[in-house]
């Protein structure tokens, strides 16, 4: 199975046995056969993808660029707050996912951060967007990483001697290998912690998509003009309601709620939080 059948209604890291994960970049589908007139019509379609059990990466990413951009389907929904990004709540999707517009001022970012094993698409509304990625720091890992690992490790083993496997190991060397259980925990605490890796720039235009989930890294998103704001549409499946969030200089993972700026249009009342520098669920 490719990726572009893998069902994103479930976690990227339960995909990994039918899904070849080297080919997970998949950010613009080959072809557009769909147009979709209107913000209402584009998540009236994707309430209907998703009332299916298995809903294909490459279905909802046609979806996402059958939509062209207007700004009077989205106005009301696009809350700019004057000191950092916000995060708008436009539909829930029944749990299965959730969509909202990111607005984001002159000069706005993100920070650094995870998808918590969940898929992300993103289409730009208004204005540019550049998103910067990097690799996961080498002492930390996603579920899916170590699923990938678990499953090399299985294959290293009924490949390999044994005994030379253990022997490898016991050098510090752990090749394809995971690292399971306190003696991860111990080369966790023991690593040298070092600066964030980027790999890569993306400038995204108005009705361009892109996905990304956390087998393909992390990544940030800043608004690289100092004079026009920008405005994002993005879709996360699973919804979830934490992420992680990276110190660009230490590689330091920090736990964090991912909160709303308004909800269906209208200014939620709440205490600012540490999430407030995350580009949403991505």
């Amino acid at each position: 199975m490719e990726i572009e059948t893998a069902n994103c209604k479930t976690k990227v890291s339960e995909c990994i046995d039918n899904v070849d994960l080297e080919r997970l970049s998949v950010d613009r589908p080959l072809k557009l056969d769909v147009e979709i007139t209107g913000l209402d019509k584009l998540i009236e379609e994707l309430h209907k993808v998703f009332s299916h059990s298995h809903v294909n990466i490459q279905d909802v990413q046609k979806l996402m660029l059958g939509y062209k951009s207007d700004p009077k389907d989205w106005r009301k929904y696009a809350k700019y707050d004057r000191f950092r990004y916000t995060r708008n709540l436009v539909d829930e999707g029944n749990g299965a996912f959730n969509i909202m517009i990111l607005c984001w001022g002159p000069g706005h970012a993100s920070a650094i951060h995870d998808h918590a094993d969940s898929h992300c698409f993103m289409k730009l509304l208004s204005g540019s967007l550049e998103e910067v990625r990097y690799d996961w720091p080498d002492n930390v890992q996603p579920e899916v990483i170590k699923k990938m690992k678990r499953k090399a490790k299985r294959c290293c083993l009924e490949s390999e001697d044994l005994e030379k496997s253990d022997a490898k190991y016991t050098n510090g060397d752990t090749g394809n290998c995971q690292i399971d259980g306190d003696d991860f925990d111990e080369f966790r605490e023991n690593y040298d912690i070092k600066s964030m890796k980027e790999v890569g720039r993306t400038r995204m235009e108005i009705d361009d998509v892109c996905y990304i989930n956390d087998a393909l890294g992390l990544h940030r998103m800043e608004n690289p003009s100092h004079v026009d704001g920008a405005v994002s549409l993005h879709l996360y499946c699973p919804p979830f309601k934490s992420c992680r969030v990276f110190d660009a200089h230490t590689g330091k993972p920090t736990e964090v709620k991912v909160t709303f700026w308004s909800m269906y249009g209208k200014k939620i009342k709440r205490v600012l939080e540490a999430s407030d520098m995350v580009d949403g669920q991505q």
